[in-house]
């Protein structure tokens, strides 16, 4: 993947990731409620998305400078390698056990089928397993 399709890609990726949990952050600081009608996962008292929100904002930002040329792709490579790497962590901490309880019977519908996090997690691997093909060929 050349250099400008990566950082296209991350770009893409990355704002898609922040628009979607800053949604789902939006509701939820708005109106105290989760967005699609389904549990609120906590983390240290604050709600997952917020982190997510948090998480999707530094790879967005970092590829942002990357594409301004003000950090060097290794740098921004890495950077979005370890953030994506906790991300992956993080929301597959809360996809497991909400995947079982639908594996094991639990009556939850999700509005988009799968628990939020769920999506998070598949952006974080997104990103993770772009950025380390990316830097194999660096």
């Amino acid at each position: 993947m050349k250099t400008s399709t990566y950082i296209r890609t991350m770009f893409f990726l990355g704002l898609a990731g922040l628009l979607f949990s800053g949604y789902l952050s939006a509701i939820k600081l708005l109106t105290s409620t989760c967005a699609f009608n389904e549990p609120c996962p906590y983390f240290l008292g604050y709600p997952a998305c917020w982190y997510g929100f948090f998480m999707f904002l530094v790879i967005f930002s970092t590829v942002t400078l990357g594409l301004l040329k003000k950090i060097f792709e290794k740098t921004m490579l890495k950077i979005i390698m370890i953030v994506s790497l906790l991300g992956i962590l993080f929301a597959g901490s809360f996809t497991i056990p909400e995947i079982l309880k639908l594996i094991y019977g639990t009556k939850i519908i999700y509005t988009l089928v799968l628990p939020t996090c769920t999506y998070g997690l598949i952006f974080y691997i997104l990103i993770f397993s772009l950025s380390l093909r990316r830097s194999k060929t660096n």
